[in-house]
């Protein structure tokens, strides 16, 4: 097993979502308009057919013509990483091998969910995928505990990427402590990715190497910017000052609306007002309700042009 780096890609990496038509086919043409988009706005990295995604409303088939599409359309303006990960082993070896084959430079794994599995099967169950791939596939682990029940504290994680298994993480917890303990167990071999939206300036000056999430999907343009002013520019007052042109809507869909409205509806619906084909999530989720557009819509407002990028709209 080779000894532990970073991934090919960090950076802001938009989880980005994918457009289905009215008859919840793949809406590819838009997508890929949309994807764009999200390249000419700045991204360093891009993840598809995450949790943002939808994955977990594809067959596998369709899966697998998502992932050829996208990683075939970006052509390596980028890194891509998909989301690759199934509760089975030999399902995620499956997925995650097809992504290599079509060309992507790795993969974005959540841990086996539901039945909650003991952590020593969970690092086999990466151990295995690593053999199957090979040691020059990044594999990003996605620590996630709201979706799978259980997660890897920092000292775990050392040890995987020091064995070579893994070579980045997705800390979906949201704490931007975890990203400190991360940079204490491991200083310098593994990737760090900041992984929810409401704490990504105490993450950035943690350390965090990266900004793996639904937000800079988006707002790509603004997730760059406040990367930038955190981790290049070092401008802590200024990166104050344009997070709180974010805060009203960070609040609005993560702290106040108790998942009603799914934040994937509200985010489809940001990109609609952008002027995208976007649809709707796959049901069971659905359409916001009128009263629900209208405050997005005032949340909007509210916000200054570089946040809402308009202009960048093709």
């Amino acid at each position: 097993m080779s000894t532990m780096r970073k991934t090919k890609g960090s950076g802001v990496m938009p989880a980005v979502m994918t457009f289905w038509n009215a008859d919840e086919s793949f809406n590819q043409k838009e997508t890929e308009r949309y994807i764009q988009w999200v390249l000419d706005c700045g991204a360093h990295s891009l993840s598809v057919t995450g949790s943002t995604g939808e994955n977990i409303s594809m067959s596998d088939d369709e899966q697998k013509k998502i992932i050829e599409c996208l990683v075939k359309f970006v052509d390596h303006q980028v890194p891509v990483y998909p989301g690759t990960g199934k509760y089975g082993t030999a399902q995620t070896i499956e997925m995650t091998k097809f992504a290599q084959k079509c060309g992507a430079e790795g993969a974005l794994v959540i841990m086996p969910y539901y039945l909650i599995p003991h952590k020593r099967a969970v690092v086999n169950h990466f151990k295995k995928l690593r053999e199957a791939v090979g040691d020059d596939f990044d594999i990003i682990l996605y620590n996630n505990p709201r979706f799978c029940g259980y997660q890897f504290e920092p000292i775990e994680l050392k040890e995987l990427a020091e064995q070579g298994i893994i070579n980045g993480v997705k800390l979906a917890d949201g704490r931007a402590s975890y990203i400190q303990g991360m940079k204490h167990y491991c200083p310098d071999g593994i990737t760090a990715l900041y992984g929810h939206d409401y704490e990504p300036l105490p993450a950035f000056f943690a350390g965090a190497d990266g900004w793996l999430s639904g937000l800079p999907g988006i707002f790509p343009k603004f997730c760059v910017d406040l990367f930038n002013l955190c981790t290049v520019q070092q401008d802590a007052p200024a990166a104050r000052k344009l997070w709180d042109k974010m805060q009203d809507f960070i609040d609005y869909f993560i702290t106040y609306s108790n998942n009603d409205p799914h934040w994937h509806e509200v985010f489809k619906y940001v990109l609609k007002c952008f002027g995208f084909d976007a649809g709707l999530p796959r049901m069971p989720l659905g359409d916001l309700l009128p009263e629900e557009k209208k405050k997005v819509d005032a949340l909007l407002a509210d916000m200054d042009v570089t946040i809402k990028a308009t202009n960048l709209i093709k």
